[in-house]
């Protein structure tokens, strides 16, 4: 069955999936638009989809949220390294995965967050 994408940064909300409808998964990345193929795939397998090519909303909209809220932050590498320090000790951030194509140039910075993920 297809999913239909929006297209741009609104809320995404798959009525079809009650299983992981208490988390919010976020993605913040400068050229979130062009990865449609990916955007889609996460839309089939979690509720909710919030994405943000600015760091400072993202940022915003992550520290407006509950400590009850359960966020998952899917990063680039570059704004991963300037919003993780900031937000990584939130309650309502569970996880952090860095997505990026250059692993080895984000393993050092990660270590020392125990949220994020390569």
């Amino acid at each position: 069955m297809a999913t239909t994408v929006p297209p741009n940064d609104d809320l995404y909300t798959n009525p079809n999936d009650e299983d992981l409808a208490i988390f919010r998964l976020i993605w913040l990345d400068a050229s979130v638009d062009e990865n449609r193929n990916t955007e889609q795939e996460l839309c089939s397998i979690i509720n909710n989809l919030k994405k943000f090519q600015n760091l400072n909303e993202c940022q915003q909209y992550i520290e407006q949220s509950t400590q009850e809220d359960r966020l998952v932050l899917i990063v680039s590498g570059e704004m991963g390294r300037e919003i993780v320090p900031s937000i990584h000790k939130l309650q309502q951030v569970i996880a952090i995965y860095v997505y990026c194509k250059d692993k080895k140039g984000h393993e050092e910075w990660i270590r020392e967050y125990k949220k994020v993920n390569l």
